[in-house]
């Protein structure tokens, strides 16, 4: 769908919500003690469908994170010599029945009020695909995943220009500015009268969650002779 909201007019509305984790995270997750076994985690992600479990003890402090790929290391290390000093610390985990044993510790966390930006480069610095999210003493809220990090692309086109409206209120416009989304692409039509702000604008729309890509369509302002 193709929303043409016309031309922006200052003062009309306030700035846009930013989505935080809390906006596109599981709230209900499945953890594992330290004392769980190894088949009770295998079980675990097979019946609920998930890629790693928290690993919690206490009244809920998350102490590490269980995966796939911990998990596979026993598969992996099958037909491998485990006494070479680079694969040792993985044939200890391949070895290991407990998830204590299985996990890796520290877990790698992210707060609720994060920005999904913010959690995505802490997976791609982790390389990790989810993240137990923690309260302020640690105790778990849930889990969020790459695909839930994606679903801010699932926005209709309409709620991106309402967006994009609120975005743009009050920034120093370079003229009459008519806005149209597709598909998530974000297309801004009218006269230039100044480049100045033309880097603003476009670091401004794309701060919009959902917004695929920017185009300033701009044609300089022509002088009456």
């Amino acid at each position: 769908m193709t929303s043409e909201p016309g031309d922006l007019e200052p003062g009309r509305a306030a700035p846009a919500h930013r989505y935080t984790v809390s906006d596109v995270m599981s709230h209900t997750a499945v953890a594992v003690g330290r004392g769980a076994s190894y088949k009770e985690a295998v079980e675990l992600m097979q019946q609920w469908k998930v890629g790693a479990l928290p690993v919690l003890e206490g009244e809920g402090r998350v102490v590490g994170v269980v995966s796939e790929a911990d998990l596979l290391l026993k598969e992996e290390f099958k037909q491998e010599d485990p006494h070479l000093p680079e694969q040792a610390r993985a044939a200890v985990k391949a070895a290991a029945v407990l998830v204590e044993d299985l996990m890796s510790s520290p877990a790698v966390t992210v707060r609720a009020h994060a920005t999904l930006p913010e959690a995505a480069r802490v997976m791609a610095q982790k390389g990790v695909k989810q993240l137990p999210v923690v309260n302020g003493v640690g105790l778990l809220e849930g889990m969020v995943s790459r695909s839930d990090l994606l679903k801010v692309f699932l926005r209709s086109d309409q709620e991106i220009a309402d967006d994009i409206h609120q975005v743009l209120d009050g920034l120093p416009l370079p003229g009459p500015v008519h806005v149209t989304v597709r598909d998530g692409i974000a297309t801004l039509r009218g006269p230039l009268r100044d480049r100045t702000p033309l880097p603003l604008l476009a670091r401004a729309l794309r701060t919009v969650e959902g917004v695929v890509d920017v185009r300033l369509e701009l044609a300089a302002e022509r002088v009456p002779t």
